[in-house]
């Protein structure tokens, strides 16, 4: 088994040429840090003008909830998918983007008064690596839309940033991305009845695990239309993006037990991949700020990553820095001179784009890049102050190689990194009781995988 040993000497040169805490860039490997011309491509297409035209004809449907009118061309949910997925249709010809309607019937429920029709709106662009294609990305944004009353089906209910922001994100995105070859598959997905107990998102999920999808990561964009907060101060420089460590289940398994027992809890696949989109998306975003959230969602909330997460897929969800609650689930209306609904006009659709790059980003460089690498192991079998990692390789033909990434155990981000060839073990001069430890696979573009932590080898 090929096996690289990284002196202490080297660590240390490393590290100081990175101010002792930055990832270090060591020469010998692609270039991780450079940006690629077609995620530049990508972002710089992302259009303002674009998502405002979308949010503005989703809320010409005057109510898109999900027991709305379903036969009119011009009013209620109905109106509004078939609208959504012709225009898929229409900005993804000619390309392999496979526009489809995902359905099903939803029985009676605390939000449900009658036998329901769920209807998802699903943009599939398939990957193009033989290695990679099953490897899938979803990208989710809600197109229900509710007031006051979650079970009024009638009254307007524009959903102007709950969440036809989301929606038109994951549109432009689909219709950006749809011209552009990936090795792995990106799925871009409006989804229902998310108002109505996360419906939509909770179907696919469960077809998802129960067809065994790899489904590799999963952003939901919900609720990132506007600048301003409720005390008016505007923030269009920043978005939250929510990553769970541990899922709140009454038993372990033995992944969730493994990553108590060695101090792991920052370490869930969700953690990881949040890392990833943080660097990515303020990478290619300039003067834009990804501030991930230590919480599944915010306090006691939800939203439509949370059935991805309780099937055991990595899943996220951007949310806008400082919500105002006057212009969500409000009926519309004006009181003592302030105006209450979720209408187009407290949108910021600058912000809304700048979102959805950070998003075509990540999503660009995750399905451009190798796999995380697999069964990557810390050995234990003796005492020592050296780490040694070893892992299986990776099966995409381009892999040039792996790099080991650390940070210390207060850190919330990686500190440093070293490629260390394309090796199944490599041993590094720092103490396991002091690091966490990463392993990622870099393409020979430069394109690197999210981080694996290693469970402990005995």
């Amino acid at each position: 088994m090929p096996h690289a040993r990284i002196s202490s000497g080297l660590l240390a040169a490393l590290l100081a040429a990175a101010g002792g805490s930055a990832l270090a860039a060591p020469g010998g490997g692609p270039d991780v840090s450079r940006h690629q011309p077609q995620i530049d491509k990508i972002v710089a297409e992302i259009s303002p003008k674009r998502i405002e035209t979308y949010i503005h004809k989703l809320v010409g449907f005057e109510t898109r909830h999900t027991m709305s009118d379903t036969t009119s061309d011009t009013r209620g949910i109905g109106a509004a998918r078939r609208w959504i997925k012709s225009e898929l249709e229409r900005c993804g010809a000619g390309t392999r983007l496979q526009v489809a309607f995902d359905s099903h019937i939803a029985p009676v429920s605390a939000r449900i008064s009658r036998p329901t029709e769920i209807v998802n709106v699903v943009a599939t662009l398939p990957g193009t690596q033989d290695a990679s294609k099953d490897r899938m990305y979803v990208v989710s944004g809600h197109y229900d839309s509710r007031n006051s009353d979650v079970m009024d089906a009638e009254g307007k209910a524009p959903g102007a940033n709950d969440d036809a922001s989301g929606t038109a994100a994951v549109m432009e995105m689909a219709c950006v991305m749809a011209k552009h070859n990936f090795d792995a598959t990106i799925v871009f997905m409006t989804v229902a009845a998310e108002e109505q107990g996360l419906l939509g998102a909770t179907h696919w999920a469960e077809q998802a695990r129960q067809n065994n999808l790899n489904i590799a990561g999963m952003f939901t964009n919900d609720i990132i239309g506007s600048s301003r907060g409720d005390d008016g101060r505007v923030d269009d420089k920043q978005v939250r993006l929510f990553a769970e460590a541990l899922p709140a289940t009454k038993e372990n398994n033995d992944v969730n037990r493994m990553l108590l027992q060695t101090g792991g809890e920052n370490d869930s696949i969700s953690r990881q991949l949040a890392r990833h989109v943080k660097e990515q998306g303020e990478r290619y975003v300039k003067g834009f700020k990804v501030n991930v959230i230590q919480r599944r969602d915010r306090y006691l909330r939800g939203g439509d990553h949370m059935p991805f997460l309780e099937r055991g897929f990595a899943a996220l969800r951007f949310t806008e820095p400082n919500e105002n609650f006057d212009h969500q689930h409000q009926n519309l209306r004006t009181e003592n001179g302030k105006v209450y609904g979720d209408l187009p006009e407290f949108d910021d659709f600058n912000y809304i784009a700048k979102v959805a790059r950070v998003n075509a980003a990540a999503l660009a460089s995750l399905a451009l890049a190798p796999a995380s690498p697999r069964e990557v192991k810390l050995r234990t079998d003796k005492l020592e102050n050296d780490s040694t990692l070893v892992w299986t390789p990776n099966a995409e033909p381009d892999v040039a190689g792996y790099r080991i990434v650390w940070r210390e155990t207060t850190a919330p981000g990686w500190q440093g990194s070293l490629f260390v060839g394309n090796v199944t073990e490599a041993t590094v001069k720092l103490s396991k009781d002091n690091y966490f430890f990463g392993v990622q696979a870099v393409d020979k573009d430069g394109n690197v995988s999210p981080a694996t932590y290693p469970s402990p080898k005995r």
